[in-house]
């Protein structure tokens, strides 16, 4: 989420996490202790929160202290879960009872007793976790995973579970938590809900651990071929938007491509070409709808835009032709920036 609050005055790029308790952030995703953390008892939140006019999806978790924490979201529908999942930890802390998400233990029926971080570092080691491999599927190698199959065998062999039922139960809740990542078609079709199960106990399922540095390359039958790093993946959406410079403050139509593996979003000259003129490389990037910008010449059409910051803090802002078409190369881009090597 993007985050401003007492730390600092402009909107930073933070990784953001709710605990039972608080709310903490990190500068990244990896760094192995917290920025600062939101405490939530006595804690209150406002959604939607007008105090940012144009920012779009922003909401104000104001602490005992007074203190007010701004958060924008992506879009409406991760705005509304944030918001959804802290009103239940601040009242679960009011009643005394102890904050799990719905979507996971309670839908699922996991066991309080079961730590999912212990059971993901155990998968995770190197001499007794889950094998990572090498595999081949639709002319596409998939590196640094496994199969759906593998993953249950350990959950048994490992005795964390009775059998391959209460197995699927288990990885479908390290999957809807984020431990686990679906990697291709077969896998990704089910989390989305296309399965009767969100995981797939099937050797033709594949799936990574987020930090694995899991990549996926084209395999072509010609062996002369030679795949450049930053063209490799399938195209996951295309099109013109308006684009400007992060440097100079003019606007330009460009032809953007995104692409599954990397994660670069390449543009080009829209009047032809085949070579990129820049690329913005989307791994732990922060994507956001935006209604204006500072300091900034407006277009001469409504603006429906979006900014992307990346991991070293560049901002760059794009327009689209429509506000839908905005929500698509949004969540387009959030999922190859989660994905993509």
């Amino acid at each position: 989420l993007l985050m401003q609050g007492s730390m600092f005055n402009t909107w930073k790029p933070m990784w953001v996490v709710l605990l039972e308790d608080g709310v903490e952030f990190y500068k990244r995703k990896a760094d192995n202790s917290p920025k600062g953390m939101v405490p939530l008892k006595g804690s209150s939140i406002n959604s939607p929160c007008q105090d940012f006019g144009k920012r779009m999806f922003v909401f104000k978790l104001t602490a005992a202290k007074q203190q007010d924490h701004f958060f924008q979201a992506a879009y409406l529908e991760e705005r509304d879960a944030w918001v959804r999942d802290i009103k239940k930890a601040i009242h679960c802390i009011d009643g005394g009872q102890r904050f799990a998400r719905k979507s996971t233990r309670k839908s699922i029926r996991l066991p309080e007793t079961i730590n999912l971080s212990a059971l993901y570092l155990s998968m995770k080691d190197p001499e007794k976790g889950i094998k990572e491999l090498k595999l081949e599927k639709d002319k596409k190698v998939f590196n640094h995973c496994f199969t759906g199959t593998s993953v249950i065998d350990w959950l048994v062999s490992s005795n964390s579970v009775r059998n391959r039922k209460e197995g699927l139960m288990l990885a479908s809740s390290l999957l809807s938590e984020g431990y686990l990542q679906p990697a291709g078609d077969t896998s990704k079709a089910a989390a989305e809900g296309l399965s009767d199960t969100p995981f797939l106990d099937l050797t033709d399922a594949y799936y990574y651990f987020p930090d694995s540095g899991f990549f996926c390359e084209g395999n072509s039958s010609d062996d002369d071929v030679v795949l450049k790093e930053e063209f490799r993946g399938m195209v996951v959406k295309q099109g013109c938007l308006l684009k400007q410079g992060h440097r100079r403050k003019n606007w330009k139509v460009r032809k953007f491509v995104l692409r599954d593996d990397p994660a670069y979003l390449h543009y080009y000259d829209p009047a032809g070409g085949e070579e990129p003129l820049g690329a913005i490389h989307l791994r732990g990037c922060v994507v956001t709808a935006v209604e204006d910008m500072p300091d900034s010449k407006k277009y001469d059409v409504d603006n429906i835009l979006f900014e992307i910051i990346t991991a070293n803090e560049i901002h760059y802002y794009l327009q689209a032709a429509s506000s839908t078409e905005r929500t698509e190369w949004i969540r387009a881009i959030q999922a190859v920036a989660r994905t993509g090597k």
